[in-house]
């Protein structure tokens, strides 16, 4: 176990964010959103690549079928990386001045992904639900920064953040994917930075990237902090397991809104951090969509 945080790839994402695992071709995949950028790392030798995309996307998971299928401001894509081909198959409309942010699939094969206003959340989005059927649902409004999309071990349970507030919340997911009996999991309203994205572990712990803290937390089932990583950039955006085992955990960063001289202090941030914290993550579906 160790909370030493290391470079796995440097760069300068303005707002870096969604790392996905896919074990077959053993990358990870992150988004530059505002770069309108999809990027890989490959993590038996470090070395990486990238496409630039046609709409500003965030969310990605493998597809059972090959590829990748992305949540974008347009809607749902589908993208091949050998060719690098996306191509839009669910139009959206999520608003004049709405884009994608946040998610994730479920245990049971479903993507869950948010929508807020690019101008910092000011008007509310809503998080949705696209089945392996490909038809996609509102499932929640009214949430301003929508963030952490991770689900328990057992699959029945959703942490949903609206870092607006500062809170992330625990539904019980129902077998209809529905969202019910909603909780308070932690409210850090008051102190410095909000929680952005997350990260379930096989033992049912959650890791939150705090916005603005320089800070990883991980939480217990029961709310409770269990350990605090710090990072080598303030706005650290989300993280996600990866590796053969599982035993590896990226943390995606931004510079976006950030001065000349707060960047002198981090020059870092924009890149993609790991870290080997000793627990291994929780295996997620392929979408069959």
């Amino acid at each position: 176990m160790s909370d030493e945080v290391r470079c796995a790839a440097e760069g300068l994402d303005i707002l870096g964010e969604g790392p996905m695992w896919d074990a077959r071709d053993g990358r990870l995949y992150w988004f530059d959103i505002k770069g309108h950028r999809l990027n890989w790392l490959a993590h038996a030798d470090g070395s990486r690549g990238g496409w630039e995309l046609p709409w500003r996307a965030s969310v990605a998971a493998p597809r059972t079928a090959g590829g990748l299928v992305l949540a974008t401001e347009a809607g749902i894509a589908r993208f091949d990386p050998a060719t690098g081909f996306a191509e839009l198959v669910a139009r959206m409309d999520l608003g004049d001045g709405f884009r994608s942010n946040d998610g994730k699939i479920d245990l049971a094969g479903r993507l869950w992904w948010s929508s807020m206003d690019d101008d910092g959340g000011k008007r509310p989005g809503a998080l949705f639900r696209t089945d392996p059927d490909g038809t996609t649902h509102k499932v929640l409004d009214g949430i301003h920064i929508a963030n952490t999309v991770s689900v328990s071990p057992d699959g029945k349970t959703m942490y949903f953040a609206d870092s607006a507030l500062q809170v992330i919340w625990a539904f019980a997911i129902t077998d209809e994917g529905l969202l019910a009996d909603r909780r308070v999991f932690l409210d850090i309203s008051g102190q410095t930075g909000g929680p952005d994205g997350s990260a379930v572990d096989a033992d049912g712990y959650l890791w939150n990237v705090q916005w603005g803290a320089w800070r990883m937390v991980r939480y217990a089932p029961d709310g409770s902090v269990d350990r605090i990583v710090a990072l080598p950039a303030e706005q650290a955006t989300s993280c996600a397991f990866g590796g053969p085992d599982l035993t590896t955990l990226y943390v995606t960063s931004a510079r976006e809104g950030l001065s000349d001289a707060a960047l002198a202090g981090q020059p870092l941030a924009g890149s993609v951090f790991a870290l080997e914290p000793g627990v291994k993550g929780l295996p997620l579906p392929a979408f069959a969509g």
